[in-house]
């Protein structure tokens, strides 16, 4: 495997403290914010799955 090759999986973005909303209906929220992040990490998680697979596939020379 060369630098080229590297190709780790994403890592999830921490959720904020339970404290960190102040409950006034902030306009993105924090929790707005923190899901927004989740939603792109799950489709970059996707992705990398895929591309993990196929590593898998092309390793096991099918």
């Amino acid at each position: 495997m060369n630098d080229d090759d590297f190709d780790p999986p994403p890592e999830a973005p921490e959720p904020p403290p339970d404290d960190a909303c102040c409950g006034s209906g902030c306009d993105p929220c924090i929790w707005d914010s923190y899901n927004a992040l989740m939603t792109e990490y799950r489709a970059k998680q996707a992705a990398w799955e895929l591309r993990e697979a196929a590593r898998q596939t092309a390793a096991n020379g099918q």
